[in-house]
């Protein structure tokens, strides 16, 4: 059988059991136009599997090597190849990323900075550069979700954000604080300033010509940003601090506000996940990276807690 055709079948398989199976088909997709046309599922040579995989050291690779296994499981099961092509030996996984976490005083020198980083603004000019970075630092929104929104989806007058079609293919409502809803009215009465198209389904955030914004271009602008702020990693790590480490932040800084208000965070954890848009809550865990200033608070709850138990006995 056709490698592609195998392929389809098996992607409408995983689809009708429920999955949306996305990412997966686009990497089997991928494999399939790194052979020779019209392939067949038994002439996928260890070479050509090997190549499609890349480097081993990135976490690509590792998950290019499952995707590509569990295909490899369905031929065999249905007793298309008898063997699977892909190596034997699994390398170890890279080191796990850990995020930047920006302090308040960083966040506010990225805002100042948005007026003066460059003498010219070809697409994206300072006052929506500031306004999309006010809404992933205070929403803690992708900036996929930001750039997605549309004037029906900012609710101003509620203080709701209604965001669709999200990483996990749902949608939700996200209520802001009365400070951001009035940075965002502020963007509202500059966008209407320069005669912005208003109708229910325009974007919220528009570039400097009246153009939707591209996620790559606001990505590039904020590595210019934060070069200019003077914001670098010191830790060793291999990444640079990202545009994405804003919801990072966000949610990291509000975990240390409610260790210091002292409040209920068994209780608080599963509403920071519903908010951040998570399927589940071991997917909220990995933005909370332990920073210095977490890991002291946590330690000060840590000993009230022991202090307390001590005075019962």
């Amino acid at each position: 059988m056709k490698l592609c055709l195998l392929i389809t079948q098996y992607v409408a398989l995983r689809r009708s059991m429920g999955q949306h199976f996305t990412s997966c088909e686009y990497v089997l997709k991928s494999f399939a136009l790194s052979t020779t046309a019209n392939t067949d599922v038994l002439d996928v040579s260890p070479a050509q599997v090997l190549c499609f995989l890349g480097s081993p050291t990135t976490c690509n690779w590792h998950r290019k090597y499952y995707t590509l296994s569990k295909f490899y499981y369905y031929a065999i099961s249905r007793g298309h190849i008898s063997s699977s092509p892909l190596p034997k030996f699994i390398p170890k996984l890279p080191p796990n990323f850990v995020p930047y976490i920006y302090t308040d005083d960083e966040v506010r020198r990225l805002l100042d900075a948005t007026s003066s980083y460059r003498k010219t603004y070809l697409v994206l000019d300072p006052v929506t550069f500031r306004a999309i970075l006010l809404l992933l630092y205070g929403a803690a929104l992708r900036i996929s979700e930001a750039l997605s929104l549309t004037i029906a989806d900012v609710d101003l007058d509620d203080g709701l954000l209604t965001v669709r079609g999200t990483k996990f293919y749902k949608s939700r409502l996200v209520p802001v604080c009365q400070q951001l809803v009035d940075a965002m009215t502020q963007y509202k009465k500059y966008r209407r300033s320069v005669d912005y198209i208003e109708s229910a389904g325009t974007s919220f955030f528009i570039g400097h010509k009246g153009h939707n914004l591209k996620i790559p271009t606001v990505q590039y602008a904020f590595r210019r940003l934060r070069e200019y702020a003077g914001i670098h990693r010191t830790d060793g790590a291999r990444y640079q601090p990202r545009l994405h480490d804003l919801r990072h932040a966000a949610a990291v800084n509000r975990l240390i506000a409610w260790y210091r208000a002292g409040e209920d965070l068994q209780k608080l954890l599963p509403q920071l996940s519903t908010y951040l848009g998570h399927v589940n809550l071991s997917s909220t865990q990995k933005y909370l990276t332990m920073t210095p200033e977490l890991l002291h608070e946590a330690s000060i709850r840590f000993e009230q807690y022991s202090l307390k138990g001590e005075s019962n006995e």
